[in-house]
């Protein structure tokens, strides 16, 4: 059975509706596949559009997945915050596990979280960066007053605790996830099981080590 011909938004509702499917399906796909192997292609065929149709909504694929990645911010932050607030005091290992869970609880965000630099930044207008970039500052900030009412991090040292935590759970949801082929390679030989990595006690570990060392160091 052939699909019902595609039909343009006129109003605005339709156009925000059409575009929160195009997420949508954006989402579901990279989910499923990865950020890295979704194209726009597959994005249209999902929604059931041709790729000049969608064009109309989003100047590129990297804009879709850049909104995508700001969505993750905001939910992200939402959650890490709900867990920082409900604690009267905390320690640096607390703190760290708390972003440890709550970031690998969310592995596309984390897939997003490294892709954001290398690619979905490169192919997009200025003003869409601009626009993504003040969202995170303003997430950063937020969780940066309830590190600062924790363990008294400063400016620079909240900046410090985020990039090192968003990095390297960007970093390490790749390392953990090299595909079926590469992970039967590591698990079936004893020599390369340093590859085999699990990213919430690994960032647990790198981000507690981190905090201790911020938190105890000597001012300048």
């Amino acid at each position: 059975m052939s699909q019902p011909a595609f039909r343009r938004a006129r109003s605005t509702e339709a156009k925000q509706a059409r575009e929160t499917a195009i997420l949508d399906a954006a989402r579901a796909l990279g989910r499923d596949r990865g950020i890295r192997d979704v194209s726009l292609t597959d994005i249209a065929a999902e929604v059931g559009m041709h790729k000049s149709a969608l064009l109309r909504y989003f100047e590129t694929r990297e804009q879709i997945f850049l909104e995508l990645t700001a969505e993750g911010w905001r939910e992200w932050s939402a959650a890490l915050r709900a867990d920082l607030t409900a604690r009267s005091s905390a320690t640096p290992a607390e703190v760290a596990g708390a972003f440890a869970a709550t970031l690998s609880a969310r592995p596309a965000f984390c897939d997003l979280l490294a892709q954001a630099p290398l690619n979905l930044e490169r192919n997009v207008s200025l003003e869409a960066v601009r626009a993504f970039k003040l969202l995170t500052r303003h997430e950063v900030t937020q969780i940066g007053r309830e590190l600062t009412r924790l363990l008294g991090l400063d400016e620079a040292q909240v900046l410090d605790t985020l990039a090192t935590a968003t990095g390297m759970a960007g970093a390490l949801w790749q390392i953990a996830s090299p595909g079926p082929r590469l992970r039967e390679l590591y698990t079936s030989d004893p020599r390369l099981a340093h590859a085999v990595v699990e990213v919430e006690p690994r960032l647990h570990r790198v981000l507690t080590a981190f905090l201790l060392g911020t938190t105890t160091a000597a001012p300048a």
